[in-house]
């Protein structure tokens, strides 16, 4: 009796140990791809002023507007004329100012917004391109954007990815040692079992068998409790900041963390299981 309690006990603390270190793996998951997910909607806020003639004729303006809505990288146009510009501008200033000067001196513009997957290095000479082709259209003087902030936002997601990409790799290191550490011990527990099977000749494949089909439930019931419990943290920040992060759109995405961790969490646990048990038959 109590032998099997010890063995509970210890089957216990294994899943428990592989869910704590599996949980650390989920939220780094979850906090990178959040950290991406805003990257890219601010990426995607960022707007491409293309300056038009202030004779430009509507006709011509639009035509320019269908150049540029065919260039791949371009997410969405919007056409500002002269007379929406001052509708705009009189909106913000909650006054009538072409009344006030007796004429109307903002010229048209094209609006424009890039796709957010421009990101990291390859924006720069992307930009640089879209620059001089809208340039050379007809009707066109200019392209206006805050390169300043289009710069520090490529530089935080370049950072960004490499910090996530060295921690993740740091912590994916120490969750196998720890989850090898409890593997070590579980088998360890069950060393009588070994040695009785080393002794009537099993071999190593049999004896190996058992093992590897309970490290495969240690790592799935780990992986499964880890999710829960990313998903609980995640609902407890979420509601305690409003950050919508439990919205329908993130859900394929947590799906995905999700099977990611079942599948490490059954990979290290196999690995652990047949390296430590083949060295416990070779030293036995």
């Amino acid at each position: 009796m109590k032998t099997k309690v010890r063995l509970w006990a210890t089957y216990g603390t294994t899943v428990l140990g592989i869910s704590l270190a599996l949980f650390m793996l989920g939220m780094l998951l979850c906090v990178g791809y959040h950290s991406f997910r805003l990257t890219h909607t601010a990426q995607d806020r960022i707007t491409y002023k293309v300056d038009l003639s202030p004779d430009v004729s509507d006709s011509l303006a639009l035509s320019a507007k269908a150049h540029i809505s065919a260039i791949p990288y371009v997410k969405h146009v919007d056409y500002i004329s002269k007379a929406k510009a001052a509708e705009i501008f009189s909106r913000d200033m909650d006054e009538d100012f072409v009344d006030f000067i007796g004429y109307n001196p903002l010229y048209p513009s094209l609006m424009v917004n890039l796709r957010s997957d421009l990101l990291p290095s390859a924006s720069n000479p992307t930009l640089n391109q879209f620059c001089l082709e809208v340039s050379q259209l007809e009707g066109v003087t200019g392209v206006a954007y805050q390169e300043n902030v289009v710069n520090e936002l490529h530089e935080v997601f370049y950072n960004l990815t490499w910090f996530l990409i060295v921690f993740a790799a740091l912590l994916l290191l120490i969750t196998f040692v720890l989850i090898n550490s409890l593997i070590r011990i579980a088998v360890y527990a069950q060393r009588d079992t070994l040695r009785t099977m080393r002794m009537v000749g099993a071999t190593t494949g049999f004896i190996l068998r058992p093992f590897l089909w309970r490290s495969i439930w240690y790592g799935a019931l780990g992986g499964m409790i880890a999710s829960l419990l990313t998903l609980l943290a995640l609902w407890v920040f979420g509601n305690e900041f409003a950050l919508g992060l439990l919205d329908a759109d993130h859900w394929m995405w947590y799906a995905l963390i999700a099977a990611a961790l079942i599948l490490i969490g059954i990979a290290i646990t196999c690995l652990s299981t047949i390296f430590t048990v083949q060295r416990y038959i070779k030293s036995h």
